[in-house]
């Protein structure tokens, strides 16, 4: 679950990582605020375009287990890891 959110927070910051690579080809230091105060907020609105749009990817092309889930189960002494049968 972490690995998921991590991705997704990546996801958010891609406009913000674009925007700072656009301000060091200006030659202008992307530390400055006065920089990044006036398009703040639309790069916090395309950071979330671009995490909804990886959700619905996500969500569109995940595979889909058939059949019912087999949870872990200790079977002749050995622990067998759950599965989808």
């Amino acid at each position: 679950m972490t690995r998921a959110i991590f991705g997704e927070f990546l996801f958010f910051l891609l406009p913000f990582a674009v925007f700072a690579v656009y301000l060091v080809i200006l030659r202008r230091n992307p530390l400055f605020w006065e920089h990044w105060s006036a398009q703040a907020v639309w790069l916090a609105a395309a950071g979330l375009i671009c995490v909804i749009l990886a959700l619905i990817w996500t969500g569109l092309t995940t595979d889909r287990e058939q059949g019912a889930f087999q949870p872990t189960h200790v079977e002749n002494g050995r622990v067998v890891p759950g599965r989808f049968k």
